[in-house]
């Protein structure tokens, strides 16, 4: 039985300092936990005494930078007390590679101990600053020892990359033990949780699990976990930058709900602004052909008022002329009867062909469009210009949403750089970094000059499909060519469609002319 022991920690230990073997990596679902997920580790012990392991025991823990990994004190209190005979290894809980680490910085009456490991790159999470109450919904990440336990079927089970283990719980009560701040919650942890984090559920670090209080005749068991301030003041007391914010958890459900009310009420307004304009067109239709009416009628007044008085004109005529012949002056007569019989003539015309009383319509027609080189509103150079975040239409969980500055070109080109693809009047590009886990697609409609970056937090796996596919779009910066850039959008819905339905972050900028 002690050699299988030997053996089996022999193997344990061989598995871990070969810090690079094959290993297979869970698939991370697309929600806030899951993402944070992305920074838990698997913190691993092994004291070897004359080339005989001769101690194993293992934590959790979490990166505060891509290689940087915060956990308990006590879970490395061996490697700290004895360097040279204990080797720390930490496993990432994606990826094909484990690490060995070394303690940098440790605070025993915090229970908190800060590792380096050197080639990294793991996502980082971020701390939550803001205020906490009783209702506070919580979430623990970690490898709990008794799930390894039941579920390994070898050495090589505890040293591969590994999904950490949800349990879910809400806020107790804050306390101080021992002048250290501590939270009492009630999400499930034993051993091997030791330096795992505590999220919110927008996967925001509230604290490192740290211990738990034994139930005894039917009493409950709790779980304390240093508090994300006692955190803050240990990695500033080691000089080490870490994330956080303070702006309370909005869940991604509010988010859509937000912005499809939002959507009804722009769409109401428009609604009703073109009845307004309707009504208002309607309005000045009847009041113009009502106009139109008067004035024809006026018209066909005045006419008929001018046939009369040529009648009259006429009839004076005609009496003088018999008035005229009467004297013997004949030929001034006939001039003057001929007169009269012309102006009485002009009158029954000028009635007969005065105009109706109802006003004539005017015959529609349709304008020819003239083709046009000149660019589009949209294609067209905005210069420089600061984007104001705007956090009533957002979603943030884990970023800053610091303003933007921006210089918009020709045909989409942002910053004199990078080439935006023409969606239906938005522009849009997909940006695919190749140093962190985030896809984010960004896009800018220049009617609205709405900047809107969505973020897609992922696992190694969906990024290293996002990279294959993205590398396969040759159009690397600003192009006049328009065949180019309608390519771009096309290439750029293969990476949309391989990303998950819903984002993570939602970061919505309001753009106005710089100075």
């Amino acid at each position: 039985m002690a050699r299988r022991m030997i053996g089996f920690r022999r193997l344990m230990m061989a598995a871990l300092l070969a810090l690079g073997g094959v290993m297979f990596a869970a698939p991370v679902a697309a929600d806030d936990v899951a993402a944070t997920s992305r920074s838990v580790v698997r913190v691993v012990t092994i004291a070897i005494v004359d080339q005989e392991v001769v101690g194993f025991g293992h934590g959790s823990g979490f990166a505060v930078a891509p290689n940087r990994i915060v956990t308990n004190a006590h879970v490395v209190a061996l490697a700290q007390q004895y360097p040279d005979n204990v080797v720390i290894g930490v496993v990432p809980s994606e990826g094909s590679k484990s690490y060995q680490g070394r303690v940098i910085a440790i605070d025993s009456k915090r229970d908190l101990a800060l590792i380096e490991i050197v080639g990294a790159k793991i996502p980082p999470a971020t701390l939550y600053a803001g205020s906490l109450d009783d209702s506070t919904g919580l979430v623990s990440l970690g490898y709990p020892g008794n799930v390894d336990l039941a579920s390994a079927q070898s050495a090589a089970d505890y040293i591969k990359p590994l999904a950490p283990v949800r349990s879910e719980g809400s806020l107790s009560a804050a306390r101080t033990v021992d002048g250290v701040n501590v939270l009492l919650h009630t999400a499930s942890i034993s051993r091997g949780n030791s330096g795992g984090p505590v999220l919110d559920r927008c996967g925001r670090v509230l604290g490192v699990n740290s211990a738990i209080t034994k139930g005894q005749e039917g009493d409950a068991n709790f779980a304390f976990a240093i508090s994300e301030a006692e955190l803050a003041a240990f990695l500033e007391q080691a000089k080490q930058p870490f994330g956080a914010v303070t702006n309370p958890c909005m869940s991604l459900e509010a988010r859509v709900s937000a912005d499809q009310a939002a959507d009804r009420a722009a769409a109401e307004a428009a609604d009703a602004t073109r009845r307004d304009t309707a009504a208002k067109a309607e309005l000045a239709r009847e009041q113009a052909a009502e106009q139109a009416r008067v004035d024809a009628e006026r018209r066909s007044e005045n006419v008929i008022a001018i046939a009369a008085l040529l009648l009259v004109l006429g009839a004076l005529t005609v009496g003088g002329g018999g008035l005229l012949f009467q004297r013997g002056k004949q030929r001034e007569a006939i001039w003057a009867a001929s007169g009269g019989g012309v102006l009485m003539l002009a009158a029954i015309i000028t009635f007969v062909l005065r105009p109706g009383e109802k006003p004539i319509q005017a015959k529609g027609g349709f304008e020819v469009p003239v083709a046009s080189t000149s660019p589009t509103p949209a294609a067209l150079p905005l210069g420089k210009m600061v984007c104001k975040f705007v956090p009533d239409r957002s979603r943030v969980t884990v970023s800053t949403g610091s303003d933007v500055s921006l210089n918009w070109g020709q045909d989409g080109c942002m910053n004199d750089r990078t080439q935006y693809a023409d969606d239906d009047g938005k522009w849009v590009r997909v940006l695919v970094p190749g140093d962190e886990q985030t896809v984010s697609v960004v896009e800018f409609d220049p009617k609205t000059r709405d900047y809107v970056n969505y973020r897609y937090f992922l696992s190694a796996d969906q990024m290293d499909a996002a990279r294959k596919i993205r590398s396969q779009i040759p159009l690397k910066q600003c192009s006049a060519d328009a065949q180019a850039r309608a390519q771009l959008g096309t290439q750029q819905q293969s990476i949309r469609a391989a990303l998950p339905t819903n984002y993570s972050e939602k970061l919505v900028y309001s753009c106005a002319p710089a100075n």
